[in-house]
Order: structure tokens, then C-alpha cells, then sequence
């Protein structure tokens, strides 16, 4: 007489399948709803230069919101979250000797844990932080001292303390005069003297408006300093 198993083995399967999903369910859950956030509405970063100097400082944690420029272009005096220059700028491009990363790969890449290990890193998936200095359209002057004249008028940049001395066997500022297109911003570091921006970038200096991730909007870490950007 042949004993039936079908009902055990079935209770077996359904009993395996709960366990896996008690145990890894919530944590794919997780894992999808960080990524959608992440992907949609906002992330956290991190400041890793002397760059935007005093108002941002090293190992700064911001707040990086991506809704409000799904419908509007850039402002001027905003602080930006961008791919790498290395991901857009065709001059470097040029110059790398592996092909670029898809988004997918970089989005891998820069995944928290996988991001801190070397050996997955690449320059072009990484991010930058800048303010918004000119929009399409602008005419704009920088002079050796890092000041912005624009339209014709000097605007007052409270927000930037490091300007260039002037005088220098060596300047790190460059002066230059330029016209943004359409569709692009030029962007400028609060540490005029340290930071490598659109002044210096070799395919041309200017950020297309789809390479913009976000804006930086809120300061989380250290508490001390917890509050609103400007």
C-alpha cells in the first residue's frame, strides 16, 4: 500500500517559503523602499572637500532633496548635488582608458558598504557639491579676486568668505568671462582659492541641468550646526 506524501511535502515547501520570507522580507522591503527614496526623493551626503568652505565643512551630512527640480530649472545661489564632471565633460572623457559606467553600474558602486570598498570606486560615479552662480543665458564676469559680476552688476556673496588674494607669484583663482547656454549653469565653490568647479573643468566648465541629482537643502550632522542651507 503506497503511503500519499504530496500533503507533507506541499506543508514543507509552503513552510520553507515562510520562513525565507520572515526572514528576508522586511529586509528587501528595506533595501527597495531605501533605493526608491533614495532614487526619487532624497539621499544623504556627505562633504568630502574644503571646497565650499566655511559654510560647509569636511564630513559635513546633508540633506539632498530631488523633487523640487523635477519641475523647475536651477536658481542662482543654490547649492547643487551633480555627477562628476568625469561623467559628462568630454575632454575627460576622452581621456579615460575604460568605458564608462552605465548608471546602474554606479548606482551599484555607490551603494553604502559596496561605496567603501577601493577596488569598486570610479571617478565618474562620483558626486560633487557647488552653488549655482549663472543660469542660461547669463553674462558673467569673474575677476582675479573671485568676485562675480553679473549682468553687468557685482552680487553680494555673504556665503563666501575665501576669495583669491590678489598679488600672488600664483593665483588659484581664474578670471574669465563667459556666456552660459541654454539648458546649463556654471558653478563656483564658497572657497574660491580651493576648489575645482567650472572655472577649470576642460570641456567647457558649464553643468548640463540633467547631470544635477539634487539640492542640498538641510545640514543633519554634526548637530551642533543642524539647520537650513542658504
Amino acid at each position: 500500500m503506497q503511503q500519499n506524501h504530496s500533503g507533507s511535502d506541499k506543508q514543507t515547501k509552503n513552510s520553507w517559503w515562510h520562513s525565507f520570507f520572515d526572514t528576508w522580507g522586511p529586509l528587501s522591503l528595506t533595501v527597495l523602499l531605501y533605493v526608491g527614496i533614495r532614487h526619487f526623493i532624497a539621499e544623504a551626503r556627505y562633504i568630502p572637500s574644503g571646497s565650499m568652505l566655511p559654510g560647509l565643512k569636511v564630513n559635513d551630512r546633508l540633506i539632498v532633496e530631488k523633487l523640487s527640480l523635477r519641475t523647475r530649472g536651477p536658481a542662482r545661489g543654490e547649492i547643487v548635488v551633480f555627477n562628476s564632471p568625469y561623467s559628462f565633460d568630454k575632454k575627460l572623457i576622452a581621456e579615460r582608458k575604460t568605458q564608462l559606467p552605465s548608471k546602474f553600474q554606479c548606482s551599484l558602486i555607490t551603494f553604502p558598504l559596496i561605496s567603501w570598498i577601493p577596488i569598486f570606486s570610479d571617478r565618474s560615479c562620483d558626486a560633487y557639491i557647488k552653488r549655482v552662480i549663472a543660469i542660461g543665458g547669463d553674462r558673467l564676469l569673474i575677476n582675479a579676486e573671485g568676485e562675480i559680476i553679473l549682468n553687468g552688476r557685482l552680487i553680494n556673496e555673504p556665503y563666501v568668505e575665501y576669495l583669491c588674494p590678489s598679488g600672488q607669484q600664483y593665483n588659484l583663482c581664474r578670471p574669465m568671462s563667459t556666456i552660459v547656454p541654454k539648458g546649463q549653469v556654471f558653478v563656483l565653490g564658497d572657497n574660491r582659492a580651493n576648489s575645482w568647479d567650472s572655472r577649470f573643468w576642460p570641456g567647457g566648465g558649464f553643468l548640463p541641468e540633467k547631470e544635477i541629482i539634487g539640492k542640498a537643502t538641510w545640514r543633519f550632522w554634526p548637530i551642533s550646526r543642524f539647520g537650513k542651507l542658504y
